[in-house]
């Protein structure tokens, strides 16, 4: 069976929900990956009222959609971030903000990332994917240098602080897929490996692989699909541009807009920037990858309208599942 495709509604929550709905419908998606923020998915109402939850799928079943996967980014950024402050003010509402006192905060958003899981299983999903913030990422630099104590605090602060959140996640039979991810806790491939020692390797906690994070940082994104491969629990195609050739441009982007053509980088239409998606595609055919090819679709510089339509055209023409038949079974094995 061919492995869906979905739009993840991030960048459409200031749309209702049935509007998303009725859109993604028309593009040709087969399904949603919900964000839960705007009206688009309220994970307490969704833990605790069968109602909530059977008025969610019959949205999604009148415009033909499903749902493998719901995403609490913004919550799940604030469990571990230090600083907490004005940007997590912004993104988050108002009852995990309350006075704004950091540890409050972390708590708060703790425990919503539990409800989130059992949100999830309530309706039928199996995968949470999710940012979880990071106490070290502010060391990134390593200037002023800080001891290696203090990167490995870090580590076992993101362990204690998750290590509950995945207890409920097993409780309820749903894996949390982390966006590797500038900010979090794992980043790239190193960080990658230290987060999933620093919680033993349990089972709950595996990744969201989108490889326009990792194409910037000169990561191979079809590498890390291969070295990861038993933890690849999620995927979002989000494609990227290096704008780094004329000397001016530097990676971490010069605290300029999305857009800015003065970035090292930018965020750019799927299959017009420099992700690698046929060794990518064939990477998650090699891993046996079965989950949804969920669309993140994210550019300054192009309409989402326009986007969006483009954006699962190309994946639906590129993202090809493996052949059903084997060399073995084409050619006979001994």
């Amino acid at each position: 069976m061919a492995r869906p495709i979905t739009l993840f509604t991030g960048q459409w929550a200031d749309l209702p929900f049935e509007e998303v709905c009725r859109l993604a419908a028309s593009w040709g998606y087969d399904g949603l990956e919900i964000a839960c923020w705007g009206d688009h998915l309220d994970v307490r109402r969704a833990a605790a009222d069968d109602d909530y939850v059977k008025e969610k799928l019959a949205t999604l079943q009148r415009h033909g959609l499903k749902v493998w996967a719901i995403s609490n980014h913004l919550t799940g950024q604030a469990v571990c971030d230090d600083p907490i402050d004005l940007r997590h003010q912004d993104m988050l509402p108002s009852r995990i903000w309350g006075d704004g006192e950091p540890e409050g905060v972390r708590t708060r958003a703790a425990e919503e990332m539990k409800l989130t899981a059992r949100a999830a299983a309530r309706l039928g999903v199996s995968t949470v994917v999710g940012f979880t913030g990071s106490s070290i990422w502010k060391y990134v630099a390593m200037f002023p240098p800080v001891p290696a104590s203090v990167i490995e605090d870090g580590y076992a602060d993101f362990a204690a602080r998750w290590n509950p959140i995945l207890d409920v996640f097993d409780e309820v039979g749903v894996r949390f897929a982390h966006e590797v991810h500038p900010s979090e806790i794992a980043y790239d491939h190193w960080t990658t490996e230290r987060t999933l020692e620093a919680i033993g390797h349990r089972p709950a906690f595996g990744l969201n692989w989108d490889p326009s994070h990792m194409v910037w940082q000169d990561i191979d994104p079809a590498a890390f699909l291969w070295d990861f491969r038993d933890r690849i629990y999620h995927v979002d195609c989000k494609d990227t541009r290096r704008r780094t050739g004329n000397g001016r441009n530097g990676r971490l982007g010069s605290h300029l807009p999305w857009g800015d053509p003065r970035r090292g980088w930018d965020f750019v239409s799927t299959g017009h920037g420099d992700v690698p998606w046929e060794d990518c595609f064939r990477t998650l055919n090699s891993i046996d990858y079965q989950g949804p090819i969920s669309v993140e679709w994210e550019d300054a510089g192009m309409d989402r309208l326009t986007g969006a339509a483009e954006a699962v055209r190309f994946v639906r023409a590129n993202a090809f599942d493996p052949p059903e038949s084997s060399f073995d079974s084409a050619f006979g094995s001994e």
